[in-house]
């Protein structure tokens, strides 16, 4: 695929970052309508994210346009209150016209295996996505994809067991189909993720990492997360042959 890199922004505080992903998104969701009739777009679990839906719920947009997916999910049932599906619907989702079959939930009730094996046949007729929202984090971690898990090859949807955070298990998008989009967009927020920050910009093998260097990325930080960096926006990570693939 060649070189890429990743543009780091940083920005003054929490709502701000989910101000200008808000922004962002509907800018993309514009151009994606006019360009190609629809706009397909991963979305993330996570409070950061909840911040950009409300404000997204609050925009216009051509709704009608819109296509949803899902980045990962916890193996709860569809009522509870941790799915990340229920707390988009919540934010979002529910309070905007998007018709209902173009939202595509996860069925992480069936449990890891089974949802992967459904959801598997949806991705791999979305994409490339046009936009694929994510967040981090404090251990680097990005959707269900955890430091030290070994992810299959050539799989686009996984089941997660032993995971570190409840609830254990889960199911994920891979790098290969999170990278399989016209743009990344990563939100950090918190000085609880400071830390991993840091060793993403050192160059730790980080799954978050593995995303951001595979394709155009960019990633929102706030000044409690990104320290004492320039808050008109780092240099980009340096060139690097793209190796989603290992």
């Amino acid at each position: 695929m060649g070189l890429v890199h990743t543009l780091f922004r940083v920005l003054d505080g929490a709502g701000d970052v989910a101000a200008e992903a808000a922004r962002h998104i509907l800018v993309r969701a514009e151009q994606a309508a006019v360009a190609r009739g629809r706009f397909r777009i991963v979305l993330a679990g996570g409070t950061t994210p909840l911040a950009v839906y409300r404000q997204l719920a609050a925009a216009s947009a051509d709704w009608s346009a819109w296509e949803v997916y899902f980045g990962d999910e916890r193996c709860l049932p569809p009522d509870h209150g941790e799915r990340n599906s229920l707390a988009a619907t919540r934010a979002l989702l529910g309070r905007v016209p998007i018709p209902q079959a173009n939202v595509f939930p996860m069925a992480a009730e069936l449990g890891p295996e089974a949802a992967a094996v459904a959801y598997t046949p949806l991705v791999e007729a979305a994409l490339p996505f046009d936009l694929v929202l994510l967040g981090m984090g404090e251990d680097g971690h990005t959707a269900s994809l955890f430091p030290g898990h070994v992810i299959p090859q050539g799989a686009l949807v996984i089941p997660v067991h032993d995971a570190p955070k409840p609830p254990p298990d889960r199911v994920s998008l891979t790098p290969r189909a999170l990278t399989a989009t016209r743009e990344v967009l990563i939100l950090v927020t918190g000085v609880g993720k400071r830390e991993a920050l840091a060793a993403w910009r050192k160059g730790a093998d980080l799954p978050v990492a593995r995303i951001a260097r595979a394709g155009r990325t960019i990633v929102l930080l706030d000044r409690a997360s990104g320290g004492d960096l320039d808050p008109d926006g780092l240099p980009p990570d340096p060139p690097r042959s793209d190796d989603s693939g290992k």
